[in-house]
């Protein structure tokens, strides 16, 4: 299903999913929950999300939203910076920094 382990969601970290995070927001990655998403399958989208860098321990900044429905947004991981749908971005667990 995904990298995240049982004992991270048990954590008592505030653990969000970065597709609702406000504009603005920094954090570290906890992992990912991946699940179907505008026709892909949950595996695919885990396979690109980690090839595009969002891999535990990154940190991610939320740079941009779209104008329209805050859809879609820019993230920074890392050094990159990379463009996702919130629905997308929603499988990338995420702790504040």
């Amino acid at each position: 299903m995904s990298f995240i382990a049982d004992t991270v969601l048990a954590e008592p970290f505030a653990v969000l999913d970065l597709g609702a995070a406000p504009q603005g927001f920094r954090g570290r990655i906890r992992g990912l929950r991946a699940f179907a998403s505008g026709g892909l399958p949950a595996e695919e989208l885990e396979r690109r999300l980690l090839e595009l860098g969002f891999v535990e321990g990154a940190e991610v900044e939320l740079l941009h939203q779209g104008l329209f429905g805050r859809d879609p947004i820019a993230i920074r991981v890392d050094s990159a910076t990379i463009a996702l749908r919130r629905r997308e971005a929603a499988a990338v667990l995420v702790e504040p920094i």
